[in-house]
């Protein structure tokens, strides 16, 4: 299991994961897949982007961005975490997190948000077990599969 930094070259791979998730669960509350040009201009943008590699296949990404636009929110950022359905299990998620706030101390990051699906209880979990704490649960504010979902929003001092 590796952790590296992606680059525009893994775009493609991150789509095939990322997408099916975004049409078929609630992980996500977006319903429009990413295309490769999409994730690749993620990739340049964002300050951390990571890959995980299971024997040298892309098996999950997690990345972190400004948690809203302004310099007062410059060290406060919300973090996305995916993985391909079948590294679930494996320490893959785990890894990721570790990596990701390892490099957002190594930035200045004060706070890593996470704002889960209420319905993405494996989610909810995962962030509970990494030491997120729930601050706050906004009802009704994501939409998709014809319904209207709760999201829970999750903190973690860094």
């Amino acid at each position: 299991m590796i952790v590296r930094t992606a680059t525009s070259a893994d775009a493609a791979k991150i789509a095939a994961i990322w997408n099916p998730q975004i049409l078929e669960t609630v992980v996500t509350f977006n319903s429009v897949p990413k295309s490769v040009e999409d994730v690749a201009v993620m990739i340049a943008q964002r300050p951390c982007f990571l890959i995980l590699e299971i024997d040298e296949k892309v098996a999950g990404f997690a990345s972190y961005d400004q948690f809203r636009g302004g310099i007062g929110y410059a060290n406060t950022m919300e973090h996305t975490i995916i993985l391909a359905p079948d590294a679930s299990g494996q320490g893959a998620g785990r890894a990721l997190m570790l990596a990701v706030m390892d490099h957002a101390r190594a930035a200045a990051v004060h706070t890593l948000w996470a704002g889960v699906s209420a319905e993405n209880l494996v989610g909810v979990a995962f962030h509970k077990s990494m030491g997120f704490k729930t601050v706050a649960v906004l009802p009704d504010v994501g939409r998709k599969f014809d319904r209207w979902m709760d999201l829970v929003l999750m903190q973690k001092h860094l």
